[in-house]
């Protein structure tokens, strides 16, 4: 079966109708993965949905992160996305991040996360400085609650400092941003598949 990849746009723009950056991002890594034969299957915008704040994997009535949760662990790949804001990764992205955390007590009979096996990478657009701090936040807290990181994992793009400029309004996507969405998908794509002939051992 191909590898499969599930996105994750942690724009703050609720409405998916409004355009992103990020999904301008991820739209660049998505067509990345198709060389290499990875389903990019759905961009979900978390937004969108009602994540509820905690730290468990069911946080009562109304939750949406159940059904997300299922869907993120059905796929071999998570492209997280987000923008940054005040020289950090959105606050949609932490909530993600958060409801992950329950991860660290759901492990098998040999102590494997439900994540073990399964790679991460970033999308990361903003109109700041910002991009390495953003990927280090994300790139930790991943690898916390048992996500692999394949080398080159983070494929983003900074505008001018105090700028008006956004990802999405570029007329062609700068050569460094498709040279590394496309290292970014084969080291991921090679990772994941790697892991999935030879799980971790716990």
């Amino acid at each position: 079966m191909p590898l499969k990849a599930l996105a994750l746009n942690c724009t703050l723009k609720a409405d998916g109708v409004e355009k992103s950056s990020t999904d301008a991002m991820i739209a660049v890594l998505a067509e990345a993965f198709k060389h290499n034969d990875v389903i990019v299957s759905e961009t979900v915008r978390i937004a969108a949905l009602d994540i509820k704040p905690g730290v468990t994997s069911d946080e009562g009535n109304g939750d949406a992160w159940p059904a997300l949760r299922e869907k993120i662990l059905a796929h071999d790949i998570l492209i997280l996305g987000g923008p940054i804001w005040m020289g950090q990764i959105s606050s949609v992205a932490k909530r993600v991040l958060e409801r992950m955390d329950a991860f660290l007590s759901e492990t098998d009979n040999q102590g494997r996360m439900p994540s073990y096996g399964k790679v991460a990478v970033a999308a990361i657009v903003g109109n700041e400085d910002g991009a390495h701090f953003c990927s280090a936040q994300l790139f930790q807290a991943l690898n916390d609650v048992g996500w692999t990181i394949p080398a080159v994992a983070a494929c983003y793009w900074v505008g001018e400092a105090m700028g008006s400029v956004d990802f999405k309004d570029l007329d062609k996507t700068p050569e460094m941003v498709t040279k590394t969405a496309k290292m970014v998908a084969s080291n991921a794509a090679h990772l994941a598949g790697l892991l999935r002939s030879s799980p971790y051992p716990g």
